[in-house]
Order: structure tokens, then sequence, then C-alpha cells
């Protein structure tokens, strides 16, 4: 049985408004403790990523632009047209995938994403790593539920393991402090169930 969500319901509906006029929601309620399962084996987990060292500098935009690791997601987020509202939107948590994470898409489905004609699918799915309000590790460490993302799909944040975990991708360094928000560094890029990615082919 899963615990309560991690925001309330109540909250999603701030996350219906144009980017540029994202408006701040109510402070998150407290997260609920993750329910303890019945001790078990845990089967071995594959190693993780490394982590990029990510350093803040700024705001989530600039940050990321201080790093070698996130030159896709970069210039995604150009191709999206989000860059200004990362740099200046207050308040975000993003969920950042590395290079490698957007490389262990097919190449030709990438390739296909990053294309002018397919910007709104881009958007989408890059609107799906935010969340419009600070969620640091602190909240995080020791709950599971779901969050309403930007994209207006939930994601499903899990903090009762070792290794906090988005969805299906693993956060590989967390709480990274921009001046406009928090940047956890996942492993996986993240598609909302709502989206269909250009075919690989």
């Amino acid at each position: 049985m899963l615990s309560r969500p991690i925001v309330s319901a109540a909250l999603a509906a701030a996350f219906l408004a144009p980017l540029a006029v994202w408006a701040q929601p109510a402070p998150a309620p407290p997260m609920a403790p993750a329910e303890s399962p019945a001790p078990a084996a845990a089967p071995a987990a594959p190693p993780l990523a490394a982590s990029p060292d990510l350093v803040a500098n700024g705001n989530i935009v600039a940050t990321l632009k201080g790093s070698t690791h996130f030159t896709i997601l970069i210039k995604a987020l150009d191709q999206a047209q989000l860059t200004a509202v990362l740099s200046a939107t207050p308040g975000l948590t993003l969920f950042a995938p590395t290079d490698e994470a957007f490389q262990a898409l097919p190449p030709t489905q990438l390739a296909k994403l990053l294309l002018a004609d397919n910007a709104p699918i881009l958007q989408k799915v890059l609107i799906y790593h935010l969340v419009n309000l600070t969620l640091d590790g602190a909240k995080i460490k020791g709950a599971k539920g779901p969050v309403p993302s930007v994209e207006t799909s939930p994601l499903q944040i899990d903090g009762s393991g070792a290794v906090v975990k988005v969805n299906d991708a693993s956060v590989i360094q967390a709480d990274v402090k921009a001046t406009n928000g928090i940047i956890h560094v996942v492993d996986k890029v993240l598609i909302p169930g709502d989206v269909t990615l250009p075919p690989a082919g």
C-alpha cells in the first residue's frame, strides 16, 4: 500500500498556468514517510552512473552551463524556448538528465526530438522534469509518492531507499542549489506517459 502523495492534489492546478506566468503554489505539506516493507533480500543493484559533480553557479541554466555534462540538455532547453523561463522563474526543482542519459536514447530518435518541428514534444518532455516548488533532499528522504510535474503528469518519487528514484531514474547528485531552485541530477531521461517520442527509425 502506497503512502499518501508527497504533494497534495490541490497543488496540481498551479501547474496549468502558462509557462511565462507560473504561479508559486503554497508550501508543500510534509511528505509522508514511506511504509517499511517486510525485510527481504535486496537484489544487487546495477552500479550508478558517476556523479557529474555539478557546482551551483547562479541560476539553474547558468549552473548547467558551468558543467560539460549537460550540453544536450542546454541545447534542448534552447530549442524548446525554455531557457529564459528556467533562468528567471523562482522556486523550481529540476531533475536534470546528463548527456549520457540523453545518449541512451536511440541516436536517430534523439536527433529527431531536437528538430524544430518537434519542439512541442520536446517542451513537454523537458517540463516533465520540472516541479514548481523546491524539493530538497530533506523533503524527499524517507518519503514515497507522486508529485505533479509542470507537464501535469505525475512523477513517482521514492526516497525510501539508499538511492532516490524518480520514476525509473536514479538521482546521482542531489541538492545543487541554484539561485532560483534546486537541481537533482538523474541518470535517465524521463518521458511522460502522454507523450509519444518520434520513431527511432
